[in-house]
């Protein structure tokens, strides 16, 4: 079984004991969560809670999952675009419509499943059955660069340079509208949308600084082709900061309500270079990937 603790902060206190742990584990659903509670497996402070107890700053939540949660993922032979591999890390350029680690529902088709049956044995355990070798993630219609560990030693290494915002990620996109200033900085806290819980939104009370670096590349007649470099690295981040300025991304159904001319399959966001000091030889390496063809003939049309 897997046991999961953790300490509930500041900016936590006061949401439902199932609210929470939703949020925090993403790849368990809210009503599964309610289930252990009220199969009392969750404890606040070594004791059972009910449904309706709202966690409190300093609050030690712990439960274990039986081990049914995460089932056994098969390796499947999916085609990998391999942008650098070597003895401890792998970056792959991943498609759109492609998500990068099964989740409860959804077991085949992953990046996970790919990495396997190309890895074999090789990937970390960190992070357990279900995220072999996964040490951050992209939206699942974001395409491009996305680093995989091989081992533990590796896993340690690219988590901590995570942890501490030294990993170099630039994104291109494409907004609608036209941004005035060639280059500027959207610095608004991000958190989960206080009533849509899959969404994020800008929260000044609960949400965590949230820094996106953006540069003009080109301007249109009505959309601006930009550069992202992220100084954060929270969930949706890019897409809810250019929303947050009123220039959401050409294709996003979740955070513009706006009607795309274009036939596109979601936003159009491309994590194209990604830097990093290698866990090994601990020397700076930038591995770019190329823009997808459904990128390249928007901006030809555009």
């Amino acid at each position: 079984m897997d046991k999961f603790l953790f300490q509930i902060t500041e900016e936590m206190e006061d949401e439902r004991i199932d609210k929470c742990v939703s949020a925090l584990i993403d790849s368990l659903s809210r009503s599964f969560i309610q289930k252990m509670i009220k199969e009392e497996r969750v404890l606040v402070n070594a004791r059972p809670v009910k449904g309706s107890y709202r966690v409190k700053d300093g609050d030690e939540v712990a439960f274990e999952l039986p081990a049914s949660v995460e089932p056994d993922i098969e390796p499947e032979n999916i085609p990998l675009d391999i942008l650098y591999e070597d003895k401890d890390v792998i970056v792959v350029n991943k498609p759109k419509g492609m998500v990068v680690h099964p989740a409860a529902g959804h077991y085949s088709g992953t990046l996970v499943n790919a990495l396997m049956y190309h890895c074999g044995e090789e990937l970390s355990g960190i992070n357990g059955v279900m995220r072999p070798g996964i040490v951050h993630r992209i939206d699942r219609d974001t395409t491009g660069s996305i680093i995989v560990c091989k081992n533990d030693k590796a896993h340690n290494c690219i988590a901590e340079q995570l942890k501490k915002h030294s990993i170099h990620r630039r994104y291109h996109a494409i907004c609608y509208g036209v941004l005035k200033e060639d280059e500027g900085v959207i610095d608004k806290p991000i958190g989960r949308h206080p009533t849509e819980r899959k969404k994020m939104a800008v929260n000044e009370k609960n949400g965590k600084r949230a820094v996106t670096h953006y540069r003009v590349l080109q301007r249109f007649d009505g959309y601006t082709y930009i550069e992202c470099m992220l100084e954060t690295g929270r969930t949706h981040q890019i897409r809810v900061h250019l929303a947050s300025v009123g220039h959401p991304l050409v294709g996003d159904e979740v955070y513009s309500n706006r009607k795309c001319p274009f036939k596109l399959q979601g936003q159009t966001l491309h994590a194209k270079t990604l830097g990093f000091i290698h866990p090994s030889t601990k020397e700076y390496m930038e591995i770019d990937a190329p823009l997808p063809e459904y990128f390249t003939h928007l901006l030809q049309i555009l």
